[in-house]
């Protein structure tokens, strides 16, 4: 049988600087009908770059310098601009990687998840928008029917995911390309948006050609897999094959990186696991529970006005402490609070009722000149680093942001500066670059090297890896431990990922519909949950069924 989609001898480079510089090299490969392949690899191995050559949305800069893209028989490399409008969304669906850039803010959710039908004339306008309702329940947003009339900055970092799923899959496309589809979902939704994948390549024969960093969702998804690197392939082959008995040095180091496949015993070398706690690593930090807590949540709660007289109660009697040198996670679904929870301890929102206490600081009274002398104690890494980076800046100046509004001297800083781009295994030469010119990978640890600048005390960190293949990921969480030891940094790390969740934390704590259901020691929770909502965290935790093969 012909398949799907070939891919052969494709050669992609860039200009960049008046230079050609190859991002894809001599990549060959097939999709069949109903079949899921995954390409796997670090940000900046090419799969991405080959994933938009297949779709023709390369940027004004790139150019395919060889090969062929066959596409149930027709070859796409010499469509035209009109032909490709109808290819795009009626047999190709495109899920993109950043939600916060690919949905327009002025137009309501409900009509651009919808537009693929009116624009390829399968659905009035009428029939389009109750077809975008029932794609939006699919995705697994809840109350579709009013979600559907909302703008996006009116949905979480995930909910923009699940529309843009459900916008590519609204067609009901013979291929899906989804580039990083999960990567903003928490595990059970990831899960559920996942099975809706399965279940139409199986029902409807739709392929998929999955980009992802996260091997645990290949492992548990892909019927093939694809390892890129250095934007040529190095090893292909059967799923489990690939995952079980990896050839290639690369494979090895990537699944030995990846927190989902090695267990919950294993870890990354050199990094404390939660459940064999290193005494000498924390000989420093008071572990006496009657010390005062570095920061101090009481009794928390968060209601934001609704149209009319209605209200939403975002956190609900949230109560936790931060000690010194101590993580603290907080896990739960996309919509649980989470993140309105980190907002409010570090008095970025105020809260309705509650008490946040730092380092003894009353911060819920505290006057703004208070507020702005405390902030250089505590700082935040953001989920989406494309919206929390200034796009005229250089990554120099991102990085000295900070020092410079706290008026710390210029040799210092540049010296500051250049210690951090190391220290987040940065190239020096990034340093004269801006945040577009980098890969989501790269500017996510150019806005922890920001978070780090002024050496704080507390460091809250919003899915700050989540956006992370899983050796920048590993070198993420290290440099965490290590400030950690050195230093006695707290972080307070909000995350949908648990199995990193287990490597990095001390204690969790897990949020549903604004309230902490369950909190105790990471061990403990993780390992013998008392809720039922916890257990189904833990199970949809993907690449689990493979770790406890080989376990």
């Amino acid at each position: 049988m012909t398949a799907l989609l070939q891919v052969s001898n494709l050669s992609v480079s860039y200009s960049l600087g008046g230079r050609s510089r190859p991002a894809v090299r001599d990549v060959s490969f097939t999709v069949d009908r109903g079949e899921v392949v995954a390409i796997v690899g670090e940000s900046g191995s090419g799969k991405s770059t080959t994933a938009h050559a297949v779709i023709h949305l390369l940027s004004a800069n790139a150019s395919v310098d060889a090969g062929s893209i066959v596409f149930d028989g027709t070859d796409l490399t010499g469509l035209s601009r009109r032909a490709w409008r109808e290819v795009r969304g009626r047999a190709i669906g495109l899920i993109p990687q950043d939600p916060t850039t690919s949905l327009n803010p002025v137009k309501r959710v409900g009509r651009q998840v919808g537009e693929p039908l009116v624009i390829h004339g399968l659905a009035t306008r009428r029939g389009a928008d109750a077809r975008a309702v029932e794609l939006l329940r699919l995705a697994g947003i809840g109350e579709p029917e009013a979600r559907a009339k909302q703008f996006p900055h009116q949905f979480s970092g995930g909910m923009k995911q699940r529309a843009l799923i459900a916008t590519a899959l609204a067609a009901e496309p013979q291929l899906v390309i989804a580039d990083e589809p999960t990567s903003a979902l928490d595990v059970t939704v990831q899960k559920q948006i996942l099975d809706h994948i399965d279940t139409l390549a199986t029902t409807l024969g739709t392929a998929v050609l999955l980009i992802t960093h996260d091997l645990g969702v290949a492992a548990d998804r892909a019927d093939r897999i694809i390892v890129m690197q250095d934007g040529g392939i190095v090893e292909t082959g059967a799923a489990r094959q690939v995952l079980e008995d990896p050839q290639h040095p690369y494979t090895r180091a990537l699944i030995a990186a990846a927190p989902g496949l090695r267990g919950t015993a294993a870890r990354v070398s050199g990094r404390r696991s939660p459940t064999e706690p290193d005494a000498s690593s924390r000989a420093s930090v008071s572990t006496d529970a009657a010390s005062p807590p570095l920061l101090e949540v009481t009794d928390l709660r968060k209601e934001f006005p609704l149209p009319g007289h209605d209200k939403l109660v975002a956190v609900d009697d949230v109560s936790f402490r931060i000690d010194r040198g101590e993580t603290l996670a907080i896990v739960g679904e996309s919509g649980s609070g989470k993140s309105t929870t980190a907002r409010l301890a570090l008095r970025l929102e105020k809260p309705t009722a509650g008490g946040i206490r730092f380092d003894g600081n009353d911060l819920v009274t505290a006057s703004r000149e208070e507020l702005r002398a405390l902030r250089r104690r505590f700082q935040l890494v953001y989920q989406s680093p494309f919206a929390s980076l200034d796009p005229r800046f250089t990554i120099a100046e991102v990085i000295d942001e900070p020092l410079r509004a706290f008026g710390v001297d210029k040799a210092e800083r540049a010296l500051r500066v250049r210690e951090l781009i190391d220290q987040v295994a940065l190239p020096a030469g990034i340093a004269s670059r801006r945040p577009a010119e980098l890969s989501g990978g790269q500017r996510q640890r150019v806005a922890i090297a920001r978070a780090l600048a002024l050496r704080p005390d507390l460091v809250v960190l919003d899915e700050a890896v989540s956006a992370l293949d899983v050796s920048v990921q590993a070198q993420i969480l290290e440099l965490l431990a290590a400030v950690q030891r050195d230093v006695g940094v707290s972080y307070l790390f909000i995350s949908h990922d648990l199995a990193v969740v287990r490597e990095i934390s001390d204690r969790v704590a897990v949020m549903q519909r604004g309230r902490i259901v369950e909190q105790g020691a990471t061990a403990q929770v993780l390992g013998d949950p008392r809720e039922e909502y916890t257990r189904r965290l833990i199970d949809a935790i993907p690449g689990s069924t493979l770790a406890a093969r080989a376990a």
